[in-house]
């Protein structure tokens, strides 16, 4: 192994204060890992040899470098064991840190470039293609979804959003249609050469919505039912993850490997606010999740801004904030009539004014260097 000099940088900062700076070199080590152990300060040059003794009698090997203030030994070995090996119990021992992410199939290591989807209908995300997601929250009807559809695409949407399950916070709110909500989104998806997308709430509703839709969306509140996403990556249809309200951008990533380990590779992660203590957005928008999710994953990631602020007043600023930070797309509730909607009327633009948005978005990519596909080019 090579000097850790070249993976660590010591920096002599004052006491109490963490004496060493992030990791600057990226390893590649296979199925073999390596961890830092930072020493306490103070640590004799016994407890520093015992501590080297017990990392040979696991099985790993080691390297120290002493600093102006603080000694750091470099460990390798394989990855499981690694993981498990009780190494903070050690005397002297202070901080034991992991320079490999725990998302494997998620991280840059494994897959360098952005990956890019076909989602059908001639529309791709990922690798410079943005996606327009627009629809009503919920579907109510198989005239009202035409109506809003054909705006829609008419603006420059090129993929069709609607809810047939619906999660809601009390069971007496409307719950959606169900099947026949997923059969009106298809046949209105397939008229105008749209692919759809549509929640899935539990496993059991998995393979009715796989009959269904171009790509599955797991909400919020399921980022986490792990059930429901190993179920997801059974099947070979892009999912659409949203971020949960109190996640962080790891539990987001973790959760995308559920669905990659399981088989499935085409994920797409989505930005759609966090809580906040303000309660003058619906959620609080973290853009910068975006180049921080670019940095770390391949995965595309898109921003819904409606469930963000919840305010229509705010979505179309967001919106272009949102491809100005790196976003591969963004996720836009539209209705015709807002006060009549069954459900989160009070965030959904007008089709006039997601027209005019999208005219803006549109004049934002061509600055970046982005592409919107038209739907139905294939």
């Amino acid at each position: 192994m090579r000097a850790l000099q070249s993976a660590i940088r010591l920096a002599p900062l004052e006491d109490g204060v963490r004496t060493h700076a992030p990791i600057t070199t990226t390893f590649r080590l296979g199925k073999r890992s390596l961890v830092i152990i930072v020493l306490k300060p103070g640590c004799t040059e016994e407890q520093l040899q015992h501590i080297c003794e017990k990392v040979e009698e696991m099985g790993f090997r080691h390297e120290v470098s002493r600093g102006a203030r603080r000694t750091l030994i470099g460990v390798i070995g394989e990855e499981d064991q690694l993981r498990n090996a009780p190494l903070r119990a050690i005397p002297g021992v202070e901080e034991v840190m992991s320079v490999l992410k725990p998302f494997k199939l998620a991280s840059r290591e494994f897959h360098e470039e952005d990956s890019v989807f076909d989602l059908g209908h001639g529309v791709k995300v990922g690798g410079g293609n943005l996606i327009m997601i627009a629809g009503p929250c919920a579907i109510e009807g198989e005239d009202i979804l035409r109506e809003i559809a054909t705006d829609v695409k008419a603006a420059g949407a090129n993929v069709l959003r609607g809810g047939a399950f619906k999660p809601r916070t009390s069971p007496y709110s409307f719950q959606g249609m169900g099947k026949e909500g997923l059969q009106i989104l298809r046949k209105v998806g397939d008229e105008l050469q749209m692919p759809v997308v549509t929640e899935v709430m539990d496993p059991r509703q998995v393979e009715l919505v796989n009959e269904y839709t171009d790509m599955f969306q797991i909400g919020a509140r399921n980022m986490q039912n792990f059930n429901l996403l190993s179920e997801v990556g059974q099947t070979r249809r892009p999912v659409l993850l949203k971020r949960g309200m109190s996640a962080s951008i790891q539990d987001l990533l973790m959760s995308a490997e559920y669905i990659l380990a399981s088989g499935n590779m085409q994920v797409i992660l989505c930005e759609r606010g966090i809580r906040s203590f303000d309660n003058s957005t619906r959620n609080l928008l973290d853009l910068a999740a975006v180049p921080n999710v670019k940095g770390l994953s391949h995965l595309p990631i898109i921003v819904d801004p409606s469930h963000a602020t919840g305010r229509p007043d705010l979505i179309p600023s967001m919106s272009l904030a949102s491809i100005a930070a790196g976003a591969d797309g963004v996720h836009i509730e539209v209705h015709n009539c807002p006060e009549k909607a069954f459900s989160d009327g009070q965030q959904a633009l007008l089709p006039a004014q997601y027209a005019e948005l999208c005219v803006q978005m549109k004049a934002l990519a061509t600055l970046l260097g982005k592409t919107i596909p038209q739907a139905g080019q294939a």
